[in-house]
């Protein structure tokens, strides 16, 4: 396979050049799915699907696949869907030991002025100056979601919502979000407080995944405090459709929105829907998606558990070139029937440098469906590769060096 994107830099025999690199995988997966036509529609017209949110994604956990999207790396206000990102932090703080479920979270006069029943908003109800165990503090946030809630927990943990917005923001950034930005942690209104339906819906799987037990919290249909029983907001849990999570939001600025997520014979759906006009709107638009994905799509296999995906070019090593693979086994879904034709690609910042060991990240696995990001997932490197001797250190850095110079005079550096 044929790969492109050499840096033009020469930077001695040790020196790898760092520049993204491309390879194309698409006629091996043409030949696992036979496919023959090639997309050439708008991309909310070949999904099959057309949904007025201005902003949705699909996402299926199991494989990975997007099977729906509409301007989902686009940058929207959450509202309160940012509370999953609260949540998560607070779950992180759980499992690190720096705080525990029946932890006491004490309701501070900001937090009762800003966020409780004074301020007009959705709340807990907590009581000024009272304190409140953690897994209180949870159901409130998750299921009444409660500002106070909210402001309360953020004091507790980094001592002022401004700091653990900042918080929120490193978390995401670790699970590789890399656009959202939060500014506090309740959802308000900020104009710098923006995420992607995208990150959103990977954010929600990364909770789903990693926190089950506290995730529970999150398809909880009611919770009582100071003796006010309060509804969850989240219209899908009612519907019969499987669903088990997550939140809605809506403020001026986003417009009615909800991520959710739900389960069929266990397959797992997240979807995402934000910019909608009404909370009927927001509320038929997640079902008609969650129920179009459950239906319309089947799983095909298109690499088995250690094999070979491709492989990327190595700088200075024993060998040239090493294989990839993926984490474990690779599947997709596609609609049932469907001749549509993958555009798939190795993605990688390279050559690669040494020594490389066995089970290292090096690259990505992208796959196109149309317009639509079907899949993206890590490709890890199939064994570990040393250093090669000096001469074919020499050599390598030579070919660079080549390389570099004739991208350069073909304008592509």
């Amino acid at each position: 396979m044929g790969a492109f994107g050499q840096t033009s830099d020469n930077r001695g025999i040790e020196a790898a050049p760092r520049r993204r690199r491309v390879t194309a995988v698409a006629l091996r997966l043409a030949a696992v799915f036979a496919l023959a036509t090639t997309l050439t529609a708008p991309a909310a017209k070949a999904q099959g699907f057309q949904s007025p949110a201005p902003f949705a994604i699909l996402l299926d956990s199991s494989s990975g696949t997007v099977l729906y999207e509409k301007a989902a790396d686009e940058l929207m206000a959450p509202a309160s869907m940012a509370k999953i990102a609260t949540a998560l932090v607070a779950f992180e703080e759980i499992a690190q030991g720096r705080l525990t479920l029946d932890s006491e979270i004490g309701i501070s006069e900001n937090a009762w002025r800003k966020g409780g029943g004074v301020s007009g908003g959705s709340t807990m109800f907590a009581q000024l100056n009272s304190r409140v165990k953690l897994s209180d503090i949870l159901q409130g946030i998750i299921v009444q979601s409660g500002n106070d809630a909210s402001i309360a927990l953020a004091e507790a943990v980094a001592g002022d919502e401004v700091t653990f917005a900042r918080i929120m923001t490193e978390r995401v950034r670790a699970l590789g979000l890399t656009k959202s930005v939060f500014r506090n942690a309740t959802g308000m209104g900020d104009p710098q407080q923006k995420v992607t339906a995208r990150e959103l819906a990977l954010l929600s799987d990364h909770i789903v995944k990693t926190f089950p037990d506290h995730y529970k919290m999150f398809g909880q249909r009611e919770f009582t405090w100071n003796k006010i029983r309060q509804q969850n907001r989240n219209p899908l849990l009612a519907m019969g459709i499987g669903a088990d999570g997550l939140k809605t939001g809506n403020i001026e600025e986003s417009g009615y929105g909800l991520a959710g997520s739900a389960v069929q014979n266990g397959q797992r759906l997240i979807v995402v829907v934000n910019g909608l006009k009404t909370a009927r709107d927001r509320a038929n638009e997640a079902r008609k998606l969650i129920e179009w994905g459950f239906r319309a799509f089947e799983p095909r296999r298109i690499f088995e558990a250690g094999e070979i995906v491709g492989e990327a070019s190595v700088f200075g090593g024993e060998k040239g070139r090493v294989g990839l693979k993926a984490g474990g086994p690779v599947s997709l879904l596609l609609p049932r029937g469907s001749t549509e034709r993958l555009n798939a690609r190795i993605v990688y910042r390279g050559p690669l440098t040494v020594p490389l060991q066995e089970g290292a990240e090096v690259a990505r696995l992208l796959v196109m469906r149309g317009e639509v990001k079907t899949l993206d997932i890590p490709l890890y490197a199939a064994e570990t590769v040393n250093a090669g001797s000096l001469q074919s250190r020499a050599l390598d850095a030579l070919m660079e060096a080549a390389t570099g110079w004739v991208r350069k005079a073909l304008g592509r550096s």
